[in-house]
């Protein structure tokens, strides 16, 4: 059985974000699905193991990212009412939320 090292493993969530990336909103089923109050999920699997990044959109152009998540059938509610968390604060105060690489 070959498995996923986890810069493979990177590289197969990548490759969903910048789906994401391209097509924003028009991302539908089975690459990801809307969830509840604004959260939706980016779906990566290999053998078995499905990754999910929650995330909600912020006006037209701008997606936050606010986890991931290893899941078995459904994503829990906790990690739902988690991003929804996340939301509402960068909602609140946007650039406190927002990632500034260093210089």
């Amino acid at each position: 059985m070959v498995r996923l090292t986890s810069c493979e493993r990177s590289a197969k969530c990548l490759v969903r974000l910048k789906r994401l990336e391209d097509l924003g909103h028009e991302l539908r089923r089975p690459e990801a699905d809307y969830l509840r109050d604004g959260i939706y999920d980016l779906r990566a699997s290999y053998q078995g193991v499905h990754y999910r990044m929650l995330y909600f959109f912020h006006g037209r152009s701008v997606v936050v990212l606010t986890h991931g998540v290893v899941k078995e059938r459904e994503v829990p509610a906790k990690e739902i009412d988690r991003a929804i968390r996340a939301k509402d604060a960068f909602v609140r105060d946007p650039s406190t939320h927002t990632f500034k690489p260093e210089r």
